[in-house]
């Protein structure tokens, strides 16, 4: 009797696992036939500076490096990433950051007359959908930090003709528009300047999209006040999981931004992610900072790099696949599913991507952890694209009413 109730527990056991693993291999299809079949959209892509960076590649092929090309990109099925046009805070001090941005446009217009077969320049959402149906890849622009600007409302008419579809405010430093969320010391207009609400309005007068990623909390409440049309925080996470982290968004902000109707694309990058990783992360800097100073070198010498790659490896960053799911659930719990996205930040965070995310090919696996949640395929369908979708529509069409 004793050896039939062990067989039969070993019998129950087998079963449930080999349930749960069906279950699991059939949503893991599911994920992948979604990823296929809805337009994959993402917030914030720096291909372009990584080919500013380290030189102009083919990224029609599978490069040895970087997070995204037309291959694994194809495989994940992204559509329609965004590219970050992304001018450092030094162009401020140093003059040329228009150029700089007119450079890194150039770079990605390249890509699509070297590979016409495989990507598009997109400046409207009619453009993407058009161009995922002939199975190509779209490229819409996004400009991270408003200094090429550089101090000219008609410079936004002017972006907004080369492609740009939305304007990061600020980066890592205050600019002329608005403070840093960056900046901890003493913040240069205590939120926008009068400039920055001039900036904002015009962006909305001419079709540009508001990004609050990176601005401050006092800057981000005030867009708030001044937008007329909805906002977008193009990569960034929620600061319920990284305490004290000012450039990811709390729970305050978060519910504003959906007041406003706007979107938060969750951003990948590990220390966006977890207090955990961000830890980690400090604490590899200080070790490497240590060596580099008992050894009086420089930290861009060779000797540190290769030190700070054993580091690493020696202590992973890395949080997981499931962490950035943590964060789509936080937010559809605060303001409901209509307000949050993907905006993974790859070739933007260095090698802290989480396991199950590290480049573009990947997004399955995080819609496979949402469908495991009991998301909906038409939930899934919103955080692919529609959500943004609302937002640039609502952008388009108030810039037509002001023509």
């Amino acid at each position: 009797m004793k050896l039939h109730k062990s067989f039969l527990v070993i019998f129950l056991t087998l079963l449930i696992v080999n349930c749960n693993t069906n279950n699991d291999e059939q949503l893991m299809k599911k994920a992948e036939e979604l990823s296929q079949k809805f337009i994959i959209t993402d917030g914030h892509i720096d291909l372009p500076w990584r080919l500013h960076k380290n030189g102009y590649e083919d990224v029609s092929v599978r490069t040895p490096g970087g997070d995204f090309d037309y291959i694994r990109a194809k495989q994940g099925g992204l559509d329609a990433p965004f590219m970050s046009i992304y001018v450092p805070a030094t162009y401020q001090v140093t003059g040329g950051a228009k150029e700089m941005a007119l450079e890194l446009m150039n770079s990605v217009k390249r890509i699509t007359t070297d590979h016409p077969d495989k990507f598009e320049m997109a400046y409207s959402i009619s453009d993407v959908e058009r161009i995922f149906n002939e199975g190509k890849i779209a490229l819409p622009m996004g400009m991270e930090n408003g200094a090429p600007i550089e101090g000219d409302l008609n410079n936004i008419q002017f972006f907004f003709d080369e492609g740009i579809r939305y304007i990061t405010l600020t980066h890592s430093e205050d600019n002329d528009i608005c403070d840093s969320s960056y900046n901890l010391g003493e913040r240069t207009h205590k939120g926008l300047s009068n400039f920055g609400k001039e900036v904002v309005l015009e962006m909305n007068r001419v079709g540009v999209m508001v990004d609050i990623s990176h601005v401050s909390d006092e800057a981000f409440y005030q867009v708030m006040d001044v937008t007329k049309v909805p906002a977008i925080a193009s990569h960034s996470s929620a600061r319920h999981f990284t305490p004290g982290f000012e450039r990811n968004m709390s729970d305050e902000m978060i519910k504003r931004l959906a007041e406003n109707g706007g979107v938060i694309q969750i951003n990948f990058g590990s220390s966006f992610v977890t207090k955990e990783s961000q830890d980690k992360r400090s604490k590899n800097a200080e070790v490497v900072a240590a060596f580099a100073k008992e050894n009086n070198l420089e930290s861009d010498d060779s000797k540190v790099k290769e030190y700070a790659k054993q580091v690493a490896l020696n202590n992973p960053v890395f949080c997981d696949v499931t962490d950035v799911a943590d964060h789509f659930d936080h937010v559809v719990n605060l303001v409901g599913i209509d307000h949050v996205a993907f905006g993974s930040d790859y070739d933007g965070v260095g090698d802290t991507l989480p396991y199950g995310l590290k480049d573009a090919s990947t997004f399955p696996n995080l819609i496979y952890h949402l469908l495991k949640r009991g998301y909906s395929e038409e939930d899934i369908e919103k955080i692919c694209y529609k959500n943004i979708w609302r937002v640039w529509k609502a952008t388009e069409d108030f810039a037509k009413m002001n023509l």
